[in-house]
């Protein structure tokens, strides 16, 4: 493409836009004399609550009984919170509650004018979210900063987590042992919880408690409505803020609890090599571990682990790697590091615990006292894993010595608007070690404004040896470095920090966000996943909203962000543009479309040095972007993104056309059955010619018997094609790879479970006649969980 081609077309872009624009804003106008909420609602004090604390005995069945909930205290999911605000609900809601000092149970009487639109499904824990669902969030130090959250769907189906203020996040991979159960009925759904209080911390003391809040139900038909018992303001960005306030608990007390869980692994296998030998290597693997988990006092909690399993039942959603110069992410799953891992965030990801590949025994504690809460990790590792990290691109680093990781966190709650933390991560093998230690503070200016921001110092020492394994041990003869391998070029101890500061103002109507952020050369954060270092970066950005309660659409939203990024020299790496208008409506549809106009460079032409002017190319890519989301009915939902444009071909150093197209479907067959269909497909073109084409399948399909097991198959299979005359170096013409799991699952909680599975895994390439076998397992895995009675 010429500059001028080029001009024409960014200019052109430039016009639609504000063509665009003005069109939003002739929106506005005829839209702004309508309501977009219940303005009486906003700024009230939301009364409390009174507990009531009863001996009552109830079975957690589902069946209401007016006998059994006699004396509890009674309140009506009164507002819409989301998509409208504070709108009468389009369905009436009853809660029940009460507590005995030592559970908190919960009755929800969910009536529907439609009770055959009521979306229930059987699912495994935490998979239902899509369904009607009912719940309680809880915040016991009644401050904003996080809350515990209970929620069922019609058939007793749990889903937990704890949502985080703090960082804004929300983690669904916590577990807690509680009970639920619910019925369907004539007029909708009732839904019992009993939830034990030493789940939570909090302080314990003889006077009445009060603790924030929120009964909830997400009521998903033409739109997916939030009803609760308390309204919103949106013009306040922190939500847990806003929650309501409840008075008992007097009695609440937490047990200095012990629990147990022993852990038997038993696993037979066999791998092979198929382009060097068709004979197979076997292995056989049975192993006894046990995990610990004691409450110190109700505020703190320490936990081990010994000869831990961490196998992957779960098998990571595939991915597509190509044409992409930097390392995939994948998300923890392991029980011990998932356990309170809110206890660690930070702004800045430098605690990514698969960084651990193979520990032998790991502990923890984590608490929270008054204003102080605090976290510590310490692991062993039979090997050494992490990123080395660049500005164009980045590689795992394996070293074959045991390790020590130590991970802390500490933060002080100086008041509701304003904390201050610490967090320190350290690894440590034979030759090579790594130690960091940040600062980050959060400021509420106001209900509308928030700045965040962290400090991070790092100190690395790398063995001798570390360079050689990424220039295949010849690197004062190869020309062709990798970026890896001249990072990794440091002999003697180094150092070097990495700072982030974030502005955010969030209103009813618009929001603005400011960032800025610079992590210098020789930074690390070995424990974390930071795949970038020698960038500097700004960020401005905002968006505008436009709502509506009497139409088919209920939110129109034009957003979009300016960024631009240099490497320490003050060398520019990247400038960006993007633009998105939204709109979301009836049938749960979301719909964006979106432009991106991005200068970057490409590959440097002396790969022995690191610089970035007169050593790159630098190219001007234009792309358009459309998401589209909608689930019009309880069988099916779909998903679908595409991305057409210009794309830097990484391998050769050239500009190229993409198309990438991302399509999901999620089918509910029944009560029981759920199938989830994947399909990816990235193709770029380079000179009017096709450079690959790539295709990724994903399909799982699921039997969920009950509430409690379920059978589950996953297919994965990629399939790449590449056209070799269009390449300046030599690659196969096709790579397959193809991937089996078959599991059965039986979950009495999320600490009792069985096991027991099935792995197969091939792979095709130009060296063979058909796609073969290379990886074969099964597996058997069984967890008790033991209270005892001291």
């Amino acid at each position: 493409m010429t500059p001028s081609s080029y001009g024409s077309r960014l200019s052109g872009t430039k016009t639609i836009y504000v063509l665009f624009t003005i069109l939003c804003l002739l929106l506005s106008t005829s839209v702004a004399s309508q309501s977009t909420g219940n303005d009486q609602a906003k700024g009230l004090d939301v009364a409390s609550i009174n507990i009531p604390n009863l001996q009552n005995q109830i079975e957690i069945d589902g069946n209401y009984s007016q006998d059994e909930w006699q004396g509890s205290q009674l309140v009506e999911l009164a507002y819409i919170s989301r998509p409208f605000e504070n709108l009468p609900p389009p369905a009436k809601t009853n809660v029940r509650v009460f507590e005995n000092g030592s559970e908190l149970y919960v009755l929800f009487e969910a009536f529907d004018p439609e009770p055959e639109q009521i979306r229930a499904f059987l699912r495994d824990r935490d998979s239902s979210f899509g369904n009607d669902l009912v719940g309680i969030k809880l915040d016991p130090y009644n401050d904003g900063r996080l809350a515990y959250q209970f929620y069922a769907n019609p058939l007793g189906v749990q889903n937990d987590s704890i949502e985080n203020e703090m960082t804004g996040s929300e983690s669904a991979s916590w577990n807690g042992i509680w009970e639920s159960a619910g019925q369907l009925t004539e007029t909708g759904f009732v839904v019992e919880m009993k939830i034990p209080l030493r789940l939570m911390n909090f302080v314990e003391s003889d006077d009445i408690k009060t603790w924030a809040i929120e009964f909830v139900r997400f009521y998903p038909r033409s739109d997916r409505y939030r009803l609760s018992h308390v309204p919103f303001d949106r013009n306040n960005s922190c939500g847990l803020c806003q929650m309501g306030e409840a008075n008992g608990f007097k009695d609440a007390k937490q047990a200095n609890d012990f629990v147990f869980v022993p852990t038997l692994v038993v696993g037979s296998g066999r791998t092979r090599d198929p382009v060097e030998t068709n004979d197979w290597e076997y292995q056989n693997n049975q192993e006894f571990g046990l995990d610990v988990n004691w409450s110190l006092t109700p505020e703190v909690n320490l936990s081990g682990t010994l000869n831990p399993d961490f196998s992957q039942v779960e098998a990571d959603v595939a991915q597509l790697n190509i044409n992409n110069t930097f390392a995939l992410f994948f998300e923890e799953r392991r029980p011990f590091f998932v356990e309170n891992a809110e206890y660690f965030s930070s702004n800045l990801n430098l605690i990514y615990t698969r960084n651990i590949n193979q520990p032998d025994y790991g502990t923890k504690i984590t608490g929270r006292v008054d204003e102080h809460s605090f976290g510590l990790v310490v692991a062993n590792d039979n090997t050494t894993q992490f990123l080395v990290p660049g500005n164009l691109g980045s590689e795992v680093a394996f070293i074959e010595e045991k390790s020590i990781n130590i991970a802390s966190r500490y933060r002080y709650d100086y008041s509701d608007d304003f904390s201050i933390g610490g967090l320190t991560t350290f690894r440590k093998s034979d030759s090579y070690q790594n130690a960091v230690a940040s600062i980050d503070l959060r400021y509420r200016l106001s209900e509308q404004d928030t700045i965040r921001a962290q400090y991070v110092r790092s100190q690395t020492e790398y063995p001798e040896f570390l360079q050689a394994e990424f220039c295949d041990n010849n690197c004062s003869e190869d020309e062709d470095l990798s970026e890896a391998a001249l990072r990794t070029a440091l002999t003697d101890r180094f150092s070097g920090y990495s700072y982030r500061i974030d502005y955010n103002r969030e209103t009813e109507n618009y929001y603005l966000n400011a960032r800025r952020s610079a992590t210098q050369s020789d930074f690390r954060a070995d424990l974390g996943f930071v795949s970038n270092v020698d960038r500097a970066r700004y960020v401005f950005g905002g968006g505008y909203n436009w709502r509506n309660e009497n139409s088919w659409w209920n939110e129109i939203r034009v957003n979009g962000d300016w960024d631009i990024t240099h490497n320490d020299n003050g060398e520019l790496i990247e400038k960006e543009l993007e633009g998105y208008f939204s709109v979301r409506g009836d049938y749960q549809t979301f719909a964006r479309v979106g432009f991106t106009e991005r200068n970057r460079v490409g590959l440097r032409f002396d790969n022995s040095i690191l610089s970035i002017d007169g050593n790159t190319s630098r190219f001007d890519e234009l792309s358009n972007s459309f998401y589209f989301t909608t689930t019009p009915n309880q069988i099916i939902s779909y998903e679908f993104f595409a991305r057409i444009g210009d794309r830097v071909d990484l391998a050769n150093n050239r500009l190229g056309d993409q198309v990438f197209l991302e399509h999901e479907v999620t089918l509910n067959l029944g009560t029981h059955a759920r199938i989830e269909i994947e399909k990816t497909r990235s193709r770029l073109d380079v000179d009017e010619q096709a450079l690959f084409v790539a295709d990724l399948y994903d399909v799982r399909a699921t039997y969920q018997f009950d509430p409690l097991q379920f059978v589950r198959l996953i297919l994965t299979y990629s399939d790449v094609d590449r056209n070799q005359q269009n390449y300046t170096f030599d690659v196969d013409a096709n790579s397959k790879n193809l991937g089996v799991q078959l599991l059965y699952s039986y979950k009495l909680n999320p600490l009792t479970k069985f096991f027991v599975g099935y792995s197969h895994s091939a792979f095709d390439d130009d060296s063979l006649d058909k796609i073969r076998p290379d990886n074969q397992s099964i597996f058997l895995k069984l967890s008790y969980a033991w209270f005892p009675d001291f």
